[in-house]
């Protein structure tokens, strides 16, 4: 919402605690056309050395809507982290379903992310 990144949740605390972090108005970045919140200056210039390594894969959109061709929005609570790339999901029961098949998923939601961004 309003170009919000992860609902204003630190990307960078998915790695480093394992778990979403809610980010400050203190510490914000713009960055590929969203503003994105982190949960202490560290976060930030971590974000900021390579963005690429904590954005959540396909847009922040759900990983597993994605492997099935169609966008849908996330819960910031319902992440997996899978080969050091951040998944997002829909909700807490969706990301039990990708979490069973996460490795063939990522394959279908790679293939069709060309045509769903």
């Amino acid at each position: 919402a309003d170009d919000l990144a992860i609902r204003g949740y630190d990307p960078v605390a998915y790695f480093t605690v394992g778990k979403a972090v809610k980010g400050s108005d203190n510490y914000t970045y713009e960055w590929s056309g969203s503003q994105w919140k982190f949960g202490s200056q560290s976060n930030l210039d971590s974000f900021k050395a390579d963005p690429a390594k904590y954005a959540p894969q396909y847009g922040g959109w759900c990983a597993y809507g994605c492997s099935e061709n169609h966008k849908s929005p996330t819960d910031p609570n319902a992440f997996t982290i899978v080969n050091n790339k951040l998944y997002m999901n829909y909700n807490l029961k969706v990301k039990e379903f990708w979490i069973k098949d996460s490795a063939s998923r990522i394959i279908a939601a790679d293939a069709y992310w060309k045509s769903l961004k």
